[in-house]
């Protein structure tokens, strides 16, 4: 009988493998994780999101990316890649290739069936270890729903909701 031996990679080999990958993944503990493709309303509504805070941004020191944009987690060592990561100010990058951002203040993740309880729990638990992260929103492909979670001066999270056409919440 054999047993089959688990290989575990530091987060230099991730990185490494990851920057010549034809695909995403994230890497956490050791471990790499492929990542699937995006439905065509998660990149219409991703999409959408991503031209109004570009927008909104435009003449200020401000900076949107779309999902090619690593986040690290540095606290929990998560490398993932959130729908839209946003920031004011100076940007800070785990290294010369500036393709690993070390402190987005605001991300938004646009659910699907196969990540929403992910997002909801254990990747956002990850994402409240990062300091600058002061907003945190998932977004339903569903129905027209939004949830707004907030950092409070106490380091607690707020959650807002906004559901219907007529529901808002301000970027």
């Amino acid at each position: 009988m054999s047993s089959r031996i688990r290989r575990l990679f530091t987060s230099q080999e991730y990185l490494i493998i990851e920057r010549n990958s034809q695909y995403k993944s994230e890497y956490l503990a050791g471990e790499i994780y492929l990542l699937a493709g995006a439905s065509k309303p998660h990149n219409l509504i991703a999409g959408n999101i991503f031209a109004s805070l570009h927008a909104q941004m435009k003449n200020r020191p401000c900076r949107v990316y779309m999902s090619d944009m690593r986040v690290k987690v540095s606290p929990t060592g998560l490398y993932t890649y959130p729908d839209i990561a946003a920031l004011c100010g100076e940007e800070l990058f785990e290294d010369e290739e500036q393709d690993t951002l070390l402190n987005p203040g605001v991300i938004i993740e646009v659910l699907s069936k196969t990540t929403e309880s992910y997002d909801r729990e254990e990747k956002f638990e990850h994402y409240k270890r990062i300091d600058s992260l002061k907003e945190y929103r998932l977004v339903s492909q569903k129905k027209y729903y939004l949830e707004h979670y907030t950092r409070q001066p106490n380091n607690q999270w707020r959650l807002s909701q906004a559901s219907g056409l007529e529901g808002q919440i301000e970027l």
